[in-house]
């Protein structure tokens, strides 16, 4: 890749068309956004409010995880259920987990069962950039995207050459983080393989439970990640990625085991085997001045083994995926562009429940035009999904971009969105007097309006700031005659990030507020904080680097019915980096560093009701300590 002459170009570019050569390069920079629109545009030029952490980024925080990063941006919360390895709740802007697509290079990752996207289980040392959008995305992506888009990228390539890194690191709870790097490669062909090994004790995730639930729950992850790709001209371009996460997550289970002979429930000692992996390959050409193409070739896994130590008990629950994206960018005239483009993907499950139906496809057409004018720019899209469970649907979007002058412009957008149902909304089996499924759910919908501020306040000052109400019907609820399309909800919300460099230190600060409400019930959402503030402040000294984050949470309820109150609470952490020579460096991070007891979830033990009475534990003052050695070859 020829980063030299491409990344000034690249930041100068005002238009959202540039050359697919670029998009390795862009990776490395800040100021762009590939998700937003599947091709790299400057992130003035997208219509979605969006959030982008690069490798420095990554670097610079010493994020634990990629929820650790992901609980930075403003309007995403994050709500653990214990320690590392635990399923996290993914909140963007209000809406739930399975309501956010998430992506790995250009795939979906979610599991067709559930609708979760095991993000607790990608290694943040195997990942490049991440990207946020906030907003539906439906129109460029179908369904899942109502509340948003989260777009992983693996790692490239450090430069021309071979490039080795090796990590290290230990840290509380007898934590150890390992990997291990090679990049590099010429001016036509380029590539990384990473390798990653992380496991640590744990913390015991439940307070009252069974005693074989007062144990620590220890967490393992083994992760390989694969870049590689070849330019045969200035015009054409083929590459391949992967990325493989597996390995044991041990949790509580207060509901134990029901044994048939004593008729009483039992404790548990019950583990996770899993897999997250993702693989894709690419061809992207110029066909001509005015006209880029990219197909897109992929498959994903998302497979769940859980066994018991202390008894026989199993079950499997593995879903792939198979997919095919075309995307044509067009270059009408100067002011005029057109995307064009199809999907294609077909979900599998594998299990050892049997599921009435164990496969469907998914295909869709989509076109968006954008018009860049002096005094005003548009961009309108439409989507035609038809899918072999619930027929056909349609999403449309629209924004008006109003620049107010060379430092302010204000957007105006309207998207709709929608969730389809997942298989086990759809086929699980009705078992023992349970209805568990419903063949006949529509696909969850959403309407989303919202006003967005982008002011370049200095130059070294910005601010973005969005306000926007999304409304969301036939969501899909459970109760005792199974699933329905049932509940509908309206959400409010603000959110601001700002960003400011004062004395030498670079502040980011972000806000954000909510009104998040089930409009039949009045109650708020489940899990949702109607206020959350993030901060972080980093400074540079010559070798030395030091760095120190703030978040402060509020109250939010357990469940709908709004009879639990979780307590709202604040977090501190600080950060520090030495590089004592050009091939050595090293970090020391304190996370929780006033040790606060807080909780983001409740689970159910011995309550006849089933109701959530007890608070899942989550991680107290915890430190870790790393070296990383990247020699000169």
């Amino acid at each position: 890749m020829k980063h030299l002459r491409l990344a000034l170009p690249l930041l100068l570019l005002p238009t959202a068309d540039l050359l697919a050569d670029t998009r390795d390069a862009a990776l490395k920079l800040p100021d762009v956004v590939i998700s937003a629109n599947r091709q790299v545009q400057a992130r003035n030029d997208s219509s979605a409010a969006n959030t982008v952490f690069t490798r420095d980024d990554i670097d610079r925080l010493q994020p634990s995880s990629l929820t650790d990063l992901l609980s930075r941006v403003p309007g995403v919360q994050v709500a653990r259920t214990g320690g590392r390895g635990s399923l996290p709740g993914i909140f963007i802007r209000g809406t739930k987990s399975a309501q956010s697509l998430v992506l790995v290079d250009g795939q979906r990752i979610a599991n067709s069962t559930s609708g979760d996207s095991g993000l607790q289980y990608l290694n943040i040392d195997q990942i490049e950039r991440v990207e946020v959008l906030r907003g539906s995305r439906s129109v460029i992506y179908g369904s899942d995207a109502i509340g948003g888009v989260i777009q992983v990228f693996t790692r490239r390539n450090a430069g021309p050459g071979l490039q080795p890194r090796l990590k290290l690191g230990f840290g509380s709870h007898n934590t150890w983080e390992r990997s291990l790097g090679l990049s590099g490669g010429d001016e036509r062909t380029r590539f990384n393989l990473g390798a990653s090994l992380d496991d640590t004790a744990g913390i015991d995730w439940s307070h009252t439970s069974f005693p074989s639930d007062r144990d620590h729950d220890a967490y393992r992850n083994k992760s390989l990640s694969l870049n590689l790709s070849h330019e045969f001209s200035d015009e054409l371009e083929v590459g391949f990625n992967l990325l493989d996460s597996r390995g044991k997550s041990e949790y509580d289970n207060s509901f134990g085991r029901y044994d048939f002979a004593t008729g009483q429930s039992v404790g548990q000692k019950p583990y996770t085997d899993y897999t997250v992996s993702s693989a894709s390959a690419y061809i992207d050409a110029q066909l001509n001045e005015a006209w880029q193409t990219r197909v897109e070739l992929g498959h994903s896994e998302n497979r769940d083994t859980k066994r018991d130590k202390l008894s026989t008990d199993f079950s499997v629950f593995n879903t792939y995926r198979d997919s095919i994206n075309w995307q044509n960018d067009l270059t009408l005239d100067q002011q005029n562009s057109l995307i064009l483009g199809g999907d294609w993907y077909e979900d599998r499950f594998h299990g050892s429940t049997t599921l009435s139906e164990n496969s469907r496809w998914n295909r869709a057409a989509f076109i968006q035009h954008r018009f860049k004018g002096e005094w005003f720019s548009t961009e309108l899209g439409l989507r035609r999904d038809q899918n072999q469970q619930f027929g056909g649907q349609n999403s449309w979007s629209g924004t008006l971009t109003l620049p107010v002058n060379s430092e302010n412009d204000v957007l105006l957008s309207y998207s709709e969105g929608f969730r389809a149902p997942t298989f086990n909304d759809l086929y699980y089996p009705n078992e023992n007097g349970f209805i568990s499924s419903n063949p006949d759910l529509k696909p969850e919908t959403s309407k989303s309006y919202e006003v967005q501020w982008r002011s370049q306040l200095s130059d070294v000052s910005r601010l973005e700031a969005s306000l926007y109400r999304t409304d969301i019907k036939d969501a899909i609820i459970y109760d005792n005659s199974g699933p329905h399309n049932v509940a509908t909800a309206r959400i409010n919300g603000f959110e601001a990030a700002l960003k400011q460099e004062l004395f030498g230190w670079q502040g980011n600060f972000g806000l954000s507020i909510i009104d998040p409400r089930d409009r039949n019930s009045g109650h708020t959402l489940a899990r949702r904080a109607r206020r959350t503030l993030n901060l972080d402040l980093d400074r540079q000294f010559e070798q030395l680097s030091l760095g120190a984050s703030w978040q402060a949470i509020s109250s939010s309820y357990d469940a709908e019915d709004n009879k639990h109150r979780l307590s709202g609470y604040y977090l501190l952490g600080l950060r520090s980096g030495w590089a004592l020579n050009r091939e050595v460096a090293l970090s020391l991070k304190v996370d929780n560093l006033l040790d606060r007891r807080y909780t983001r979830a409740r689970y159910s033990y011995n309550d006849p009701t089933f109701q959530s009475n007890q608070p899942y534990r989550e991680e107290g003052r915890t430190w870790m300590l790393g070296v990383t050695w990247t020699p000169q070859l």
